[in-house]
């Protein structure tokens, strides 16, 4: 009998990237109103949070002054505990933002889980970043590059799914 040597296949693994930042973004129907990006090795907890809010507030007085006149404007964000916190629910009130609730369990439900982060990765995937400046760039770009049509055919499917949930009477369903 022969000797023979049994070597086990290599698995290829896919390297993760020690180049990461975390994006913070709200947007309407007509498209970014406030972004940014998360100072490494900052927690996103309710103070910082606090601080966010905040800064949408003076954005969306800037940037959408008839919003901030009238006082329509609505923030939909989901149930992480930042988010969540008395503290946040006390100020949102205290300013008259008007909160969308969201379900509990419901990623399907955040706009920007089914549409702005997965467009983002469509135009972000298979590019390697030296720098977390180059993340920061090249996320910047492709928040630039998504047309207020896209935002407009977005918020519709957002009222479709939120339709379906309430029908549902909040039961979990997936897809569109």
């Amino acid at each position: 009998m022969e000797d023979f040597k049994f070597t086990r296949p290599k698995k290829i693994r896919q390297v993760r990237s020690n180049v990461k930042t975390m994006l913070i973004c709200f947007f309407d129907i007509q498209g970014i109103v406030h972004r940014e990006f998360v100072p490494r090795g900052q927690t996103v907890n309710q103070e910082f949070y606090l601080g966010v809010l905040k800064r949408l507030r003076e954005r969306v007085r800037r940037t959408r002054p008839e919003l901030w006149r009238s006082g329509e404007w609505l923030i939909h964000h989901d149930n992480a505990p930042a988010h969540t916190a008395l503290r946040i629910r006390q100020f949102l009130t205290s300013q008259g933002m008007t909160l969308v609730p969201h379900p509990p369990y419901s990623p399907d439900l955040a706009p920007a889980d089914f549409f702005l982060f997965p467009r983002m990765k469509g135009d972000l995937k298979g590019r390697r970043f030296d720098t977390v400046e180059d993340v920061i760039a090249a996320s910047t770009r492709a928040l630039n590059s998504i047309q207020v049509k896209e935002f407009r055919r977005r918020f519709e499917q957002w009222k479709q799914r939120l339709d379906k949930c309430i029908s549902s009477n909040g039961e979990y369903f997936e897809g569109n």
